[in-house]
């Protein structure tokens, strides 16, 4: 059953067969042990992904009268393995007689469409291909390249060209060749990687053979087609750039940085972009040419900063010196903070942030995005991931996209929209799933632990927090397990189970590389401090706050010293603490994370309740309340209406009138869901939840909105137009 198989093998296997599940019950049966767990690539030829369906469509299409099927054949090899939205001018040009279409129709195989033919699915349509003759398959692509003439039409021509030969030539696999690179050029990383493919096919020359599959494996990867990718790898040359993104995104992160290292200090001395496998994890980028050595060594960056292991940045460090590379802001920035050396990390940082202008190569806006985050610059965090998406999206680096969004999460929730954070993360986890990058996908599994903490959805938090750590663990991820870890403490935290927060926070202090974070260990401080506040025991947490406090005085980042201030309330006795806490909130006026606001507001409303200061008290209270009402946080809003009643003050309605007020964001997408017809399971397989915790979220819709009844809950988001 395809259930019971691993999140991200069940996303790439949907995704595989085109979301179709006759397909994907047959494909079930057919994977090895290794395939089901993950450790193989999955098949990707039609043939191999669902025989017995082919087989069934093919005799349908067989049955068909000679020229429907001709016509069909033609519109096929129009749409498949590329559009080349020529159908209409062959039929002219050969002046074929399309009335035969109406048979197809009829039986529902096909129908004229304003474009050409539509198939009735992705999978007839390859059946009315693959039921062709060879000759006559050769005989439609010869016709299709002769029309495809226009200006921006040789990749598809070539295309064409190289699917109507008779056998190897080493002049069409040139051209083949030349064509993916035009592709490449204009973000169109899918068709490049088919000409690459067909190009390899068609040559005589074993060793230009291999390097053009293995170039074709660079494309599939980028292009987000991580199961090819890794077929073509294997049969190509061993190349340890490819090898080490491989492992970036979906391996072992310590594997990953030695093998991309090695691969940035080999290629080191700068040489212009030929479309040769040195541009291997950023294809894409167009005609710019660039030194590929720095792309290696950002990409080996990031296996750093997945690991927290502080000698690896070194090492990375102490290579790019060595070697003449120009290291990724990021990397010194990430050494040398590591070091405590803040004033050097703040001007290497800075340096890196500002190198978010629209239009740039995708993977320096997101190191531009990832510095900006170290920075408690949100704003130019969110700007820079946004357009790395969107730079991405333009060259067809689908596998970049992915990982863009995969730090946007961060941005969004610092700036407290748990929401839309969730919906976006969300998201980027199918995505991540279905490009084959596992690593990504922890982590955003982890970004969506720490979503839940907030919302005060406690089984998604722990049922998320438990798979990002078990799988990064075994992969010395240490940047998810810190941060599942994180989502977990903080839960512990809004339950009033202080000693346990502590406990976690502490901890992260003691995991060694590719357990723990130094940099999640940093930004928990202020939920560590409270924590220890709770708990009488602040002699580690008062030397964390003064780390944090010399970071937040080094960047000048409004929100950081915000928390450090809050820091210092929370530890000050008595009266001290009130002008700390005013601090905090004048900080937190220039600031972003309106989500800390709130807290500060809570605790301070505590402290000043503590003190009998009742009428500001009751200000702060009712403050924090509304903005944590707003963010759908119902564990701080209960902690906040717990401190209006100690004053006896009375507190704002619990429920809201509309019904995504009373639902937390992963109970509203489940609604929505619900609404929209969607059964538990396939709610399941969307959200990469098991179908034990969506009836659990079901029933949590049904309890807060006082229903009994999918029914009702249909009539009820339909009545209040949900956004």
């Amino acid at each position: 059953m395809i259930s019971a198989l691993p999140e991200g093998v069940r996303v790439r296997l949907l995704h595989s067969v085109y979301g179709d599940p006759r397909a994907a019950d047959e494909l079930v049966t057919l994977l090895t042990g290794r395939q089901s767990a993950g450790l193989d690539p999955l098949p990707t030829e039609p043939v191999d992904l669902a025989p017995g369906l082919l087989r069934a469509l093919r005799a349908e299409i067989r049955a068909l009268p000679d020229d429907t099927r001709l016509l069909l054949l033609l519109a096929a090899a129009d749409q498949y393995p590329v559009a080349t939205h020529a159908f209409l001018r062959a039929v002219t040009a050969a002046r074929l007689d399309t009335r035969p279409l109406e048979t197809a129709e009829s039986v529902g195989v096909a129908h004229s469409g304003a474009g050409g033919v539509v198939f009735r699915d992705a999978w007839t349509r390859i059946a009315a291909y693959e039921s062709g003759s060879p000759a006559d398959r050769r005989d439609v692509h010869r016709l299709l390249a002769r029309v495809l003439h226009g200006d921006g039409e040789t990749p598809r021509r070539s295309w064409h060209r190289g699917a109507g030969a008779l056998g190897p030539s080493g002049r069409l696999a040139a051209e083949l060749r030349d064509s993916a690179d035009k592709a490449r050029s204009t973000g169109q990383l899918a068709l490049a990687r088919t000409l690459l493919e067909r190009a390899a096919a068609l040559c005589p020359d074993p060793p230009e053979r291999s390097r053009l599959v293995t170039r074709a494996a660079a494309d599939a990867w980028q292009a987000g087609d991580g199961d090819r990718a890794r077929r073509l790898a294997a049969d190509g040359t061993a190349d340890d750039a490819l090898s080490g993104l491989f492992a970036l995104r979906a391996g072992n992160a310590t594997e990953a940085f030695d093998a991309l290292l090695g691969a940035a200090a080999q290629r080191a001395r700068p040489r212009r972009r030929n479309g040769s496998p040195d541009a291997v994890g950023t294809p894409g980028d167009g005609e710019v040419s660039f030194d590929p050595a720095t792309h290696l060594l950002a990409r080996a960056t990031e296996a750093a900063i997945y690991t927290g292991d502080l000698r690896r940045c070194r090492e990375a460090a102490r290579v790019a010196g060595r070697t003449g590379i120009d290291p990724p802001g990021t990397l010194g920035g990430l050494a040398a903070a590591f070091e405590g050396r803040y004033e050097d990390a703040r001007d290497l940082l800075r340096a890196e942030a500002g190198r978010c202008g629209a239009g740039g190569d995708p993977t320096l806006l997101v190191h531009s995005g990832i510095a900006a985050l170290m920075l408690g610059d949100h704003t130019r965090a969110a700007t820079a991931t946004l357009r790395a998406a969107s730079s991405a999206r333009a060259r067809g680096a689908t596998a970049v996209m992915a990982q863009a969004m995969e730090f946007r999460a961060y941005a969004d929730f610092w700036t407290g929209r748990p929401q839309a954070g969730q919906a976006a993360a969300t998201e980027a986890l199918h995505l991540a799933y279905a490009t084959g990058q596992d690593n990504g996908a922890c982590h955003l599994q982890a970004a969506l632990a720490m979503f839940a903490a907030i919302t005060g959805d406690a089984d998604t938090c722990r049922e998320r927090a438990a798979a990002a750590r078990s799988y990064a663990l075994a992969r010395g991820l240490g940047l998810p397990a810190a941060l599942a870890q994180w989502a977990l403490a903080f839960l512990d935290l809004t339950d009033g189970r202080f000693a346990g927060a502590a406990a976690r926070l502490r901890a992260l202090a003691g995991f060694g590389p590719g357990h723990g974070h130094r940099a999640i260990r940093h930004l928990a401080t202020p939920h560590y401090v409270e924590a220890a506040v709770r708990t009488d025991d602040t002699r580690i947490a008062r030397g964390a706050h003064a780390d944090y406090h010399r970071w937040a005085t080094a960047v000048r980042s409004p929100d950081d010293l915000a928390l450090s201030a809050r820091c210092s309330a929370l530890l000050a006795p008595g009266e001290e603490a009130v002008e700390h806490y005013r601090a905090a909130l004048d900080l937190h006026a220039r600031g972003t994370r309106d989500f800390e606001r709130a807290r500060t507001e809570l605790l301070f409303g505590s402290a000043l309740r503590r003190l009998r200061h009742r009428s500001e008290a009751r200000d702060r209270l009712h403050s924090a309340l509304e903005a944590f009402d707003q963010f759908g946080a119902p564990h701080c809003a209960a902690q906040a209406r717990a401190e209006l009643r100690a004053l006896g003050a009375p507190a704002a309605p619990t429920h809201a009138p509309d019904p995504a007020a009373r639902l937390t964001a992963q109970q509203l997408l489940v609604a929505r869901m619900v609404a929209e017809g969607a059964t538990n399971r396939e709610i399941a397989a969307r959200l990469a939840l098991s179908p034990r915790t969506i009836d659990h979220h079901l029933r949590g819709v049904f309890t807060r909105l006082g229903i009994r009844s999918r029914i009702e809950l249909v009539r009820l988001i339909a009545d209040s137009e949900v956004p």
